[in-house]
């Protein structure tokens, strides 16, 4: 059994990435339909998510991020992530992502993983802020951060750049006070 209340529940662990985790990283990491959102304009070798896995402290405060495979706690089977990047020690601030594979979609799994990241930023790493950039029209992750207590904080005109189009994207953020 997990000792870290923070990083697990009853069906879900938030845990770091292992090498198993390649095939979920390198299928995630080159949906082309996520690249404008997380800023990535070319897509990963199994070389460089290796490469990433093998190197990475995995420590928010070292590397500024944090990547968590989330994975189901019956069978230890992956089903997405969940990162902090653009952690900023000065405004004790993170922005947060989250993606879970298309087959497990609209069974919770995204709340329980962003609750538990939530728990473990206030309690345990004492963040003192949460944002996400969402695309304005994906009202599955607007209503997802809205169930999680995030607040929409204002529309950004064009901030998207998708393969036609610019979009506008939704800023909400969450203070995590005591």
């Amino acid at each position: 059994m997990m000792r870290n209340i923070y990083l697990n529940n009853e069906d879900i662990i938030l845990r770091a990435p292992e090498p198993q985790d390649l095939e979920l990283m390198y299928r995630i990491e080159n949906m082309p339909e996520l690249w404008s959102i997380s800023n990535t304009t070319v897509p990963y070798s199994r070389y460089v998510l290796k490469q990433y896995i093998e190197t990475m402290h995995n420590d928010v405060y070292m590397d500024k991020q944090l990547r968590l495979v989330i994975e189901r706690k019956e069978d230890h089977h992956p089903l997405g992530m969940v990162d902090l990047t653009d952690y900023n020690p000065l405004h004790n601030r993170a922005e947060v992502g989250i993606i879970v594979d298309e087959a497990y979609r609209e069974q919770g799994v995204a709340r329980q993983a962003l609750e538990l990241l939530i728990k473990y930023c206030s309690r345990y790493l004492h963040i003192h802020q949460l944002y996400a950039y969402i695309a304005f029209d994906n009202t599955a992750s607007r209503n997802l951060f809205k169930a999680c207590g995030f607040i929409e904080c204002g529309v950004l005109k064009h901030w998207l750049r998708g393969e036609y189009n610019y979009q506008d994207a939704v800023l909400v953020q969450r203070l995590l006070v005591k």
